[in-house]
């Protein structure tokens, strides 16, 4: 019946999700306010179609954020579904085999910008509510709270959960903004690093000057710049800020037996990124050092001439932005704190450094023995025909830890995606499949959650 009732509206549920990845709600570019709020518009008229109670749009200092819910019987569990409608940036564009915001299915797979992160994602959790009411089988209540900050880090939700936390009362949070190993092996994570984003800004002269009549003569703050990103790391790979990994916590020597059970083929890892080695932190693995390691990368560096053609130039100014991955104990700000003070007092006298903190948030670990997780185990069983592995992924979803802050919650992370996916990158795509086997997943959920 849930299958079949999928599949029977399976071009209408693609369609829909196609007219929604044409609206290019990139939250970080202010050109874009209006497209951020017809995205939130799409969402709530699709929400009331398939059926809650109520629905709006709950307005903050910055973007909005989409608020809905059906209560059937508030002496059932009430699930609190979470996710965001804003895109990253597309740039850069020319690296498109196709238009960012028009969507196109390729070899069964997706192709637009927020197609996995995190609409293609948000909209089964649509698509499985709507599955549920239209078959009658919706066992418990549902809340949605899906907002349009999150890729440029949730600056305004916290403030609307810390004010609406009886409208949030729930007894667990449910979130698909993950990836699975593969479809052949399913997974849940269990943990998400968390992030401290920075921007760096280098000066020397006081304007640009010839490169042949100073060059040799003033600091070049480009140079210096490259320099003092390269001191971060010490020669094994390990982020050389003093105090970094004083609160990491260390797994055991079975924890990292367990989690490096998980399958992975390096020769295909290097493979599918057409690169010949890989590069980390000395005595990890790539599981290990992509989700139980801290990291610190730089994400964009940029001064001087960039344009067509020669230009003689030593620069007045260098940037760059860096972003550092935590774990577990590492707390954000103590980190921004200290990457701060590291990276004035590394800095040449020749130039002057001015060190901005953009966003950050903390890391999160689930428990594997709640009745939560256990019901989404029985819901990939039922559907995959396995059962799935507990993973820790390398990325941030800083508000999980918020929730269990503010509203006492633990978070459930059944994510669909692939690691291969390219989000926040050019061709960002997602599976078909993924899309249609995520909705039927979550229904599954519901059903076993439900019986807790």
């Amino acid at each position: 019946m849930i299958k079949e009732y999928i599949s029977t509206n399976k071009d209408r549920f693609l369609g829909e999700l196609f007219d929604w990845l044409r609206i290019p709600s990139v939250s970080a570019d202010s050109r874009h306010k209006a497209d951020v709020r017809k995205a939130a518009e799409f969402l709530k008229e699709k929400l009331a179609a398939a059926g809650v109670d109520s629905v709006s749009i709950s307005e903050t200092k910055g973007h909005p954020i989409v608020y809905a819910e059906k209560i059937i019987n508030p002496a059932l569990p009430t699930i609190l579904v979470y996710g965001h409608y804003d895109v990253q940036p597309a740039d850069p564009i020319d690296l498109w085999d196709s238009p960012p915001f028009e969507p196109v299915v390729k070899n069964d797979k997706i192709y637009a910008r927020g197609s996995c992160d995190d609409k293609g994602q948000v909209y089964m959790h649509v698509k499985a509510f709507e599955t549920m009411m239209k078959l009658n089988l919706l066992p418990c209540n549902v809340k949605f709270m899906v907002e349009g900050e999150e890729e440029v880090g949730s600056d305004n939700l916290g403030t609307f959960v810390k004010e609406n936390k009886a409208k949030l009362k729930a007894d667990i949070i449910l979130i698909s903004d993950t990836a699975l190993i593969s479809l052949e092996h399913p997974s849940i994570t269990t943990g998400l690093r968390g992030l401290s984003y920075m921007e760096v800004e280098v000066t020397g002269p006081n304007r640009d000057l010839h490169s042949g009549v100073y060059g040799g003569a003033v600091a070049n703050p480009i140079n210096i710049l490259c320099s003092m990103i390269d001191s971060l790391h010490d020669e094994n790979g390990k982020v050389a800020i003093p105090g970094f990994y004083d609160k990491v916590a260390e797994l055991t020597a079975s924890e990292r037996l367990a989690l490096n059970k998980a399958p992975f083929d390096l020769d295909e890892y290097k493979k599918e990124l057409g690169i010949d080695e890989i590069k980390g932190e000395k005595g990890y693995t790539t599981l290990e050092r992509t989700g139980v390691r801290p990291t610190l990368d730089v994400n964009g560096i940029w001064g001087g001439y960039t344009g067509e053609g020669a230009k003689t130039v030593l620069p007045s100014k260098a940037h760059a932005k860096i972003s550092m991955r935590l774990v577990p104990n590492q707390i954000s700000s103590e980190i921004t704190e200290l990457f701060t003070k590291h990276f004035q007092s590394i800095a040449p006298k020749y130039v002057k450094v001015k060190v901005m903190a953009h966003h950050g948030g903390e890391p999160a670990v689930t428990q594997t023995d709640s009745e939560a997780y256990k019901a989404a185990s029985k819901a990939f069983e039922e559907v995959f025909g396995k059962t799935p592995i507990p993973t820790r992924d390398g990325g941030s979803i800083p508000i999980v830890a918020l929730f269990k802050k503010e509203l006492g919650l633990d978070t459930v992370l059944m994510g669909f995606g692939l690691d291969s996916d390219a989000i926040h990158s050019p061709n960002e795509h997602y599976g078909v499949n993924n899309f249609l086997t995520g909705i039927e997943t979550i229904v599954a959920f519901y059903k076993h959650y439900a019986k807790k």
